[in-house]
């Protein structure tokens, strides 16, 4: 005889789950009590959303499934956040909440909340577990749907009676549920192909748009091959940076709002924009008519919903991105041709590089290349959501895929630092660092209990500048420098972390960086640097809301 909350966590173990992020509660003391006897290892979260974050940061830097679980009703909800990130950012995940019985379901009984239906929107496929029998072939369902195809969160609502009954199991799948796992197209279309190498090969203002889904596919070895076999300018988005080398010289970074000038001036000028796995996202395209004019648009997407959805599309394609891309890289033979293209984009890149200022003050834009020259490109950036976030994006040379942790779609202010508790978890070898603003680092700072209870050796950089820095710079950009609830009072964030029993030190001026740096570097456990940056140092280039990509602001620009 087996418990259903055993079941569970044999479900757990069959997927190859080896760590949870939760939060005890009354109606899943019976998944916690088998905990006891699991080798499972939980984690224990000082908020829950916090939970949801660090599945999501372990989902993204082991490309395994996270799992989360929380109890019922308010543990619950707090999830939400979290899983909404997952879902606008395509993250595997598995979420597991408590309910209440089965018989009392619909009479608001105490902790009860209609998860499912809160969740619906956000995730691929969620479950309310009914019966104990169901409850093998429902986690092997959730885990192939997460995974399968776009990722995406799967939620998996357990009432405390189907968690407690036990019966006869010996790990055969019995139940009634209807399979439902995604069986994407993975191959793409050999006519379409033959279009796409046809319209590469006549291209003569060629530029590869890459996103997130090459990541998530691991085809970024396959992206780095078609743009060395026909030399093709590379930009990625930003779920993408680290697919090809920041310092590759095909590279043109990220595009966008906040890209650089020479990415925006490819993709405004190409004849050919070679999309695969970015979804056109807004703050990419700028005013979506402007995007890409005059070019020849071929997507590559696993998603046949993405497909055209924001731009229309010339040679669709829908199929796995590593396998598209293999069939049509060796489809192809070396050619050059591009010189005066790629004499162009060069050009750009000399006139218009990204700058940190000059002169005195603590400048973010330095920190975060100082930060970059100590690690060599290497490690794991996990960023907050803002300004910090930008200025890394911009100024990080990544090098390698999943070196990147970051809330793309949803822009989820409090995610870095329990998503960087995550990735240390998933790669306990690897130096993880986390850039944050004082803003965000205080929506979840009460994790650094996590970090301090299991010793995450963890470098937090606070870029300190007493503002919600991003809303102040729109304020000042946008709406006559009206500082409108954005002005946050100072905090010493070294002792706040020396209260959790965290090293930590403040840097006030620029000429500290470097030797602050390399010792929280150096440090064996977490380490909190608190920057002290220019109140309003903003981050540049930037496309006005509404604008064409092309159309930047950046007043320090030669």
């Amino acid at each position: 005889m087996r418990s259903g909350a055993g079941i569970l966590l044999d479900g757990l173990t069959e997927q190859g789950v080896t760590t949870i992020f939760g939060y005890p509660g009354a109606a899943v003391l019976s998944i916690y009590d088998e905990l006891c006897d699991s080798a499972i290892r939980h984690v224990l979260v000082r908020h829950e959303q916090a939970a949801a974050h660090a599945a999501d940061g372990y989902a993204r830097a082991s490309g395994r499934t996270g799992v989360c679980l929380a109890t019922s009703g308010p543990g619950a909800c707090n999830l939400v956040t979290g899983i909404a990130t997952a879902y606008m950012d395509s993250v595997p995940m598995v979420a597991l909440t408590g309910q209440v019985p089965t018989t009392s379901l619909g009479l608001d009984a105490f902790q009860e909340a209609d998860i499912t239906g809160i969740t619906a929107p956000i995730t691929k496929q969620n479950y309310l577990v009914k019966r104990t029998e169901d409850l093998a072939g429902i986690v092997r369902e959730a885990f192939s749907i997460s995974r399968t195809g776009r990722c995406g969160p799967v939620l998996i609502d357990l009432p405390r009676d189907v968690l407690e009954t036990r019966i006869e199991h010996d790990g055969e799948d019995r139940g009634t549920v209807t399979k439902r796992a995604c069986r994407p197209v993975l191959r793409g279309h050999r006519v379409q192909i033959e279009k796409a190498v046809a319209a590469l090969t006549a291209a003569e203002r060629p530029v590869i748009y890459a996103g997130g889904g090459v990541v998530a596919s691991g085809a970024a070895a396959e992206v780095v091959a078609l743009a060395e076999t026909l030399l093709i300018p590379v930009t990625t988005t930003m779920m993408g940076l680290g697919l090809i080398p920041g310092d590759h010289p095909l590279n043109l970074g990220m595009p966008g709002m906040h890209g650089t000038r020479y990415a925006n001036t490819a993709l405004t000028e190409c004849d050919l924009l070679f999309a695969v796995g970015a979804r056109f996202d807004d703050r990419v395209t700028g005013r979506i008519e402007t995007f890409a004019p005059g070019a020849t648009v071929v997507q590559i997407d696993i998603d046949p919903a993405e497909i055209g959805k924001n731009k229309p599309v010339d040679i669709p394609i829908v199929g796995d991105a590593k396998a598209v891309l293999a069939e049509i890289v060796g489809s192809l033979r070396k050619r050059g041709g591009h010189d005066a293209w790629l004499r162009r984009i060069a050009g750009e890149k000399r006139e218009r590089p990204l700058r940190s200022p000059a002169g005195d003050g603590l400048h973010p834009q330095q920190i975060i290349r100082d930060l970059c020259s100590l690690l060599a490109g290497a490690g794991i950036i996990a960023t907050e959501v803002g300004q910090n976030q930008m200025w890394t994006a911009q100024h990080y040379c990544f090098r390698r895929p999943r070196s990147w942790i970051s809330s793309g779609g949803l822009g989820t202010m409090g995610y870095g630092l329990p998503a960087a508790m995550g990735a240390h978890f998933a790669r306990p070898d690897e130096t993880v660092c986390l850039v944050a603003g004082d803003g965000s680092l205080q929506m979840n700072i009460q994790e650094l209990g996590t970090i301090a209870q299991y010793a995450i050796p963890l470098k937090i950089l606070v870029l300190n500048n007493c503002y919600l820095g991003m809303v102040r710079q729109w304020q000042e950009l946008f709406y006559d420098r009206r500082y409108a609830c954005t002005d946050l009072p100072p905090v010493d964030f070294a002792k706040v972390a020396r209260a959790y029993g965290i090293e930590g030190e403040t840097v006030l001026a620029g000429e500290e960086v470097k030797s602050a740096l390399s010792h929280a570097l150096e440090h064996a456990g977490p380490y909190l640097v608190d920057f002290r940056i220019e109140r309003e140092e903003n981050v540049f280039p930037m496309v006005p809301p509404g604008a064409a990509i092309n159309a930047m602001i950046d007043p320090g620009a030669g």
